[in-house]
């Protein structure tokens, strides 16, 4: 078989093996007490932990690859490594074809939203506008403006992905919909902090989920691939509001805190990744004969 096919056969068969096994581990949840952006970071790591391993034992397959010959001698016989892949190839090409279907299919009316990857920008109905005071547009477009910032519309497009890849256990969609929370509940501190009123952007929230079209609202679309909205999850509204309502927290040295934070976990990820590619190099072929002898045998 030929080298990058069984690199592939691999990945699907022991990415999806790993996947499938650690979305069942409990998670630790969100304390309440827990500073909101923080909570939003938590919250999408929660998301990604489950295909964080996948990722390393991506990284070890490659590194085996790099030093085996071409076409490789197979370990077992290919049609029994095809037929075990293809439940995992089946949640994969799912997911892309998804991830592709968001970004293609005809983008819902939305009054006001930001959309964009790399350069996200906010667009904004014009009837919207002429329903809202100058109070709650400049609330509604520093909300919008830090969904911008952060480049929310990509975060939201992978976020949907990594939930797919853990298809079909509803504890990954779970994780998806209490991101999300988190997030629009960490872009309206912000846009607090920038100065807009927390009663001025509760009154934008209302104003836009009725200008909304009703099948806008029963279709519950309000985020899609490549666009992140004001409005957010209609079925956590009542909580947004009171949040909304009640003091701004006092702030705290926790975000710069947090930010480095991120950095950290990201360069143990990235040094993960490369002992585990090293290693894929060096040991690769010898423990993987010995898993499938070990595995066949059972």
């Amino acid at each position: 078989m030929g080298r990058e096919t069984l690199l592939i056969i691999l990945l699907l068969l022991f990415g999806g093996v790993v996947t499938q096994v650690l979305v069942w581990f409990p998670l630790p949840g969100l304390h309440h007490k827990t500073q909101l952006r923080n909570a939003e970071r938590r919250a999408w790591l929660r998301l990604w932990l489950p295909l964080i391993p996948t990722f390393i034992v991506g990284a070890w397959l490659c590194g085996w690859a790099l030093q085996e010959p071409d076409p490789v001698h197979d370990p077992v016989d290919s049609g029994i490594l095809i037929t075990a892949c293809l439940p995992y190839a089946m949640i994969v090409a799912r997911a892309g074809f998804r991830a592709i279907w968001s970004l293609l299919r005809e983008p819902v009316d939305i009054p006001i939203c930001t959309v964009g990857f790399l350069q996200p920008r906010v667009v904004f109905s014009p009837l919207l506008a002429r329903r809202l005071d100058e109070a709650q547009l400049q609330a509604a477009w520093e909300h919008e403006r830090a969904h911008a910032r952060h480049r929310d519309p990509l975060r939201i497009w992978l976020a949907q992905i990594a939930t797919d890849l853990q298809w079909p256990w509803p504890s990954a969609r779970e994780r998806f919909t209490t991101w999300l929370e988190m997030l629009e509940y960490t872009r309206d501190e912000e846009a607090r902090v920038c100065g807009a009123s927390g009663v001025d952007l509760a009154s934008a929230i209302l104003a836009t989920l009725r200008h909304a079209s009703p099948a806008l609202r029963a279709q519950n679309v309000l985020h899609q691939g490549g666009v992140s909205t004001l409005i957010g999850d209609p079925r956590a509204l009542q909580r947004r509001i009171a949040r909304l309502l009640a003091p701004l927290p006092r702030q705290d040295d926790t975000a710069t805190q947090t930010g480095v934070g991120s950095k950290a976990l990201i360069a143990v990820l990235i040094s993960t990744l490369i002992v585990a590619y090293a290693l894929g190099v060096m040991y690769g072929e010898v423990v993987l004969h010995l898993l499938f002898a070990w595995t066949w045998s059972l």
